[in-house]
């Protein structure tokens, strides 16, 4: 008796376990940059982003694919991908890390977060700090953060030519609406 117990325990811990796991639903993220300079105000929407987010050790990953950035015209999004990023070399951005406050993930409810971890843009890894957002609302989680980047911290340069129209630093705003993750 006491085998079976012990069993149905341990079945009962890894399926609370695998059930812990949070993925965005397709189409449910949104990461828009823009780049405020004196001359032009460039925008890009990517709504093609990987996010995974475990429950239980407050882990979170993120993968972007960089050239689903789309923008106002052609032109903005050939010179993102080839000039400024370099997609062909360095096809994603990758975030990952871990949410420093404990997230009651059995009760709805929002609570301010940061996470801190490691950011890979064009081929640089830098560790970061980001505040954000955590609803929860039965099997749905959604993440908003709005933070800044240093395009030089990623070494991504800007032709002084364009100066004036790319601003040195941009601003990344997440939303993504997280589903509970049951293998099928």
């Amino acid at each position: 008796m006491a085998r079976i117990s012990l069993l149905f325990l341990s079945i009962f811990f890894i399926s609370s376990i695998h059930a812990q796991i949070f993925k965005a639903k397709e189409g449910g993220t949104t990461i828009t940059f823009s780049s405020k300079a004196p001359m032009e105000e460039i925008e890009g929407v990517n709504k093609s982003a990987v996010i995974v987010l475990n429950t239980v050790t407050n882990d979170i990953q993120i993968r972007i694919s960089v050239q689903n950035f789309k923008f106002k015209n052609a032109l903005m999004e050939d010179q993102f991908n080839e000039n400024y990023l370099e997609t062909e070399k360095y096809p994603n951005a990758v975030f990952q890390g871990t949410i420093n406050e404990k997230v009651d993930y059995s009760k709805d409810g929002e609570t301010k977060v940061t996470v801190t971890g490691k950011m890979e843009i064009h081929g640089v890894t830098k560790d970061q700090t980001y505040e954000g957002i955590l609803k929860k609302s039965s099997n749905e989680v959604t993440i908003t953060s709005n933070f800044k980047v240093k395009l030089n911290d990623f070494n991504i340069k800007i032709p002084s030519l364009y100066v004036k129209n790319i601003s040195e630093i941009v601003e990344v705003e997440i939303k993504t609406v997280l589903d509970l993750f049951q293998k099928k």
